[in-house]
């Protein structure tokens, strides 16, 4: 039996997000295009020899007691009734409180490390009930890439648990800022329920047209982020970077998730390149992903 794990996590960013009010169970329906890029958290998972709990290390990063991989041992074991001990070390490079996903894909990769290691297969019904207790967006990191892909790339809708895959764009290079502004999730989505009317009509694009307009020179995307307003609303420094952003070049720009990182998409690696350095001289996080 395998005994240790090394598995990268990656960040994803949202290309458009549109959220719908609030349903009656307290989530919001989305619809979105979410697509991984080049920055990964890295995880080692190993057995433990009598032992039946989930010891985690996460250096310098500070998680609270409960987190998305302690929460996803406690549903592995309650979903499989396997209670194999772990010691899990978190190397930490997505940004927290960015937008893009980097718990949510911490938990996804930890789930695929846990499977292996006991030897139990990760069938899509195990998938989406751990998902369904961890986070929405973990349903979107379980996806597998399609062959040939070197990312995962699909609609995401409801809540987060319905994707309908298509193979990405190769030739999209994603500039990511992050502006030191730390958005919770849970802030985001309050903030955006006080000003409701920023919430999209409760009707969903057509998705093959959304595919269309992917596929469309970048220059021509129309894709928004409906929390992109209350956020830049409450920090300032999220439209300030945007602003800069597009302003180096890139072709399309904007927040991720529920913020605070934005991005900027270029089709040149060299301009991209180009941006990096300049952005460098303001901006202390800036990465081509």
């Amino acid at each position: 039996m395998q005994k240790n794990i090394q598995i990268l996590a990656p960040a994803k960013v949202n290309i458009g997000l549109k959220v719908y009010p609030k349903r009656e169970d307290g989530f919001h329906n989305i619809c979105s295009i979410f697509q991984t890029v080049r920055l990964f958290d890295r995880l080692s998972v190993s057995l433990l020899q009598n032992e039946n709990s989930c010891i985690l290390h996460s250096g310098n990063f500070i998680l609270p007691k409960e987190n998305t991989i302690t929460k996803t041992y406690d549903a592995f074991c309650k979903i499989t009734g396997c209670r194999t001990g772990v010691e899990v070390t978190l190397e930490k490079h997505i940004p927290s409180g960015g937008g893009l996903g980097g718990g949510s894909s911490d938990a996804a990769s930890f789930l695929r490390a846990l499977a292996q290691l006991n030897n139990i297969q990760l069938s899509e019904s195990l998938k989406n009930s751990v998902a369904s207790l961890v986070g929405s967006d973990v349903f979107f990191f379980l996806t597998e890439k399609l062959p040939g892909s070197e990312s995962v790339c699909g609609i995401v809708t409801g809540r987060g648990e319905h994707i309908r895959q298509f193979y990405p764009r190769n030739d999209l290079h994603f500039l990511l800022l992050f502006p030191d502004v730390h958005s919770s999730t849970k802030e985001a989505y309050e903030l955006l329920d006080k000003y409701s009317g920023t919430c999209s009509p409760a009707t969903c694009p057509d998705l093959s047209d959304l595919i269309a307009l992917y596929k469309s020179p970048v220059q021509n995307w129309t894709f928004k982020n409906s929390f992109t307003s209350v956020l830049v609303q409450k920090y300032p420094a999220v439209g300030k970077a945007l602003q800069d952003i597009k302003n180096s070049g890139a072709l399309w720009a904007e927040m991720s998730g529920s913020g605070a990182v934005v991005f900027g998409v270029f089709t040149n690696l060299k301009d991209a390149q180009t941006a990096l350095a300049h952005l460098k001289q303001s901006w202390n996080y800036c990465v081509i992903a």
